[in-house]
C-alpha cells in the first residue's frame, strides 16, 4: 500500500528518503479525526537537532520514508466526537510525543515523556500500526491529550520551539530545584536549548552564566539574552574563579566534551543536568562527585501537563525562541547549516505561507 493509501485523508510535506538526510516533496495520508482527535492546519514547524539526527538515522531506529518535524503549531481545523479542550479556530501545538500507554506509572505521574511506550511524533509507529509522519507537512492529526494550547499573546512562529526546546530545559529547572530566586545556575552552550534554557532561568528570578567555548557570543550572552556573566570554558583562569560558585547546571551540549571542569563549577549538592545526548559515552569522573555530594542527571522534554505549565508561563513572561523564519524550499540548506550550527538560535518553516502541493 503506497504512503497516499494508508489513511483517507491526503497530505504533504517533505521527507527524507534515506540516511544521506536529503528532504524532497512527499505525498501521504493521515487519519481522519477519531472521536478525541484534533486535526490542525500546520502553519509552523521548528527544525530541531534531532531532526537532523534522525534524517541521517544516526541514531539507528529512523524508518523511511521520514518526515521530520516534533515543534508544530498551527490552527485547529476539525474535533472528535467527544473532544474536551479544544475547538474549530483555536491556535494548538504538538511536541515530541503523540501517544502514551496512560496507566503506568509515569504515565498516571503526568510524565508521559518517560512512559516506556510512549510514541514519537517522528517515525513511531501508532496504534493502528502505521508509522508517524511530523510536522514538516501541511496537517496533523493528534489525540487531543497530546495537543497543548498556545495562547493568543505568543506568537506562533516563536513559540513554535517551546514544545521541544522549551520544555526541555523547563523541566530540569522546575525538577531539580533550580528555580529559587537568588540562586545561581550555569547554561553550557549557547544553542537552541541554552538561548531558551537563559530566559527562562531569568524569568525565574536565577542569577545565570553561560559557560561557552566561543568568547564572541559574550555580548549576545548578556546583553541581548540577559545572563549575569559569561565564562569562556576554554579560560583556565575564568574556569579557576569560578570553581563552587553554581548551585546546578543546565548542559545543552551534543558534542563531545569533559565534564570534569563542569563538576567543579559547582557547590557541594549542585546538580549538573545533561540535556544533549552525545554520539559516544563521556568520561565521568567519579572522585569529585564523592567529594561534595555532587549529582550528575539527564532529563529529557517533560509530560503533557508541564508543557501546558510551561507555554503558558512563556506567554506570561513573554519568552519566545529566537529564530530565524525559512521557507520550505531552503530546508536541506538549513539543515546543513544546522549541522554547522549556524543559527540564531532556531530555523523555523514557513509551513502555512510555503508548503505547496505543487512545489
Amino acid at each position: 500500500m503506497s504512503n497516499e493509501q494508508e489513511h483517507p485523508r491526503k497530505a504533504f510535506g517533505w521527507a527524507a528518503r534515506d540516511s544521506s538526510g536529503v528532504l524532497s516533496p512527499f505525498s501521504f495520508s493521515r487519519r481522519e479525526s477519531g472521536e478525541k482527535d484534533v486535526t490542525f492546519k500546520v502553519l509552523y514547524c521548528g527544525i530541531c537537532h534531532s531532526d537532523l539526527h534522525m534524517v541521517k538515522n544516526e541514531w539507528g531506529f529512523s524508518t523511511y520514508p521520514l518526515v521530520p518535524g516534533h515543534e508544530i503549531v498551527g490552527e485547529v481545523t476539525e474535533v472528535g466526537s467527544n473532544v474536551q479542550k479544544f475547538k474549530v479556530g483555536d491556535k494548538v501545538g504538538v511536541g515530541s510525543i503523540v501517544g502514551a500507554c496512560r496507566s503506568c506509572d509515569s504515565c498516571t505521574d503526568h510524565l508521559e515523556n518517560y512512559c516506556p511506550k510512549q510514541i514519537l511524533t517522528i517515525s513511531g509507529k501508532y496504534y493502528d500500526g502505521i508509522t508517524n509522519y511530523g510536522g514538516y507537512s501541511d496537517i496533523m492529526v493528534a489525540d487531543e491529550h497530546f495537543v497543548v494550547r498556545i495562547p493568543d499573546s505568543l506568537p506562533l512562529d516563536g513559540a513554535a520551539p517551546l514544545l521541544c526546546a522549551g520544555i526541555t530545559t523547563y523541566s530540569p529547572l522546575r525538577y531539580f530545584g533550580l528555580d529559587k530566586p537568588g540562586m545561581h545556575v550555569g547554561v553550557v552552550g549557547l544553542g537552541g536549548l541554552g538561548h531558551v534554557a537563559v530566559k527562562f532561568a531569568k524569568a525565574m528570578g536565577v542569577k545565570v552564566t553561560v559557560i561557552s567555548t566561543s568568547p564572541n557570543k559574550k555580548e549576545e550572552a548578556v546583553k541581548h539574552l540577559g545572563a549575569d556573566s559569561f565564562l569562556v570554558s576554554r579560560d583556565q583562569d575564568q574556569m579557576q574563579a569560578a570553581i563552587g560558585t553554581m548551585d546546578g547546571i543546565i548542559d545543552t551540549v551534543s558534542a563531545q566534551h569533559p565534564l570534569l571542569p563542569l563538576i567543579g563549577l559547582l557547590k557541594s549538592h549542585g546538580k549538573l543536568v545533561m540535556l544533549g545526548a552525545p554520539e559516544k559515552p563521556l568520561e565521568l569522573p567519579v572522585l569529585p562527585l564523592l567529594t561534595g555530594r555532587k549529582m550528575v542527571a539527564g532529563s529529557g522534554i517533560g509530560g503533557m501537563k508541564e508543557t501546558q505549565e510551561m507555554i503558558d508561563f512563556a506567554a506570561k513572561h513573554n519568552i519566545t525562541a529566537d529564530i530565524e523564519v525559512i521557507p520550505i524550499d531552503y530546508l536541506n540548506t538549513a539543515m546543513e547549516r544546522l549541522a554547522k550550527a549556524d543559527v540564531r538560535y532556531r530555523f523555523v518553516i514557513d509551513i502555512g505561507n510555503t508548503l505547496k502541493a505543487s512545489s
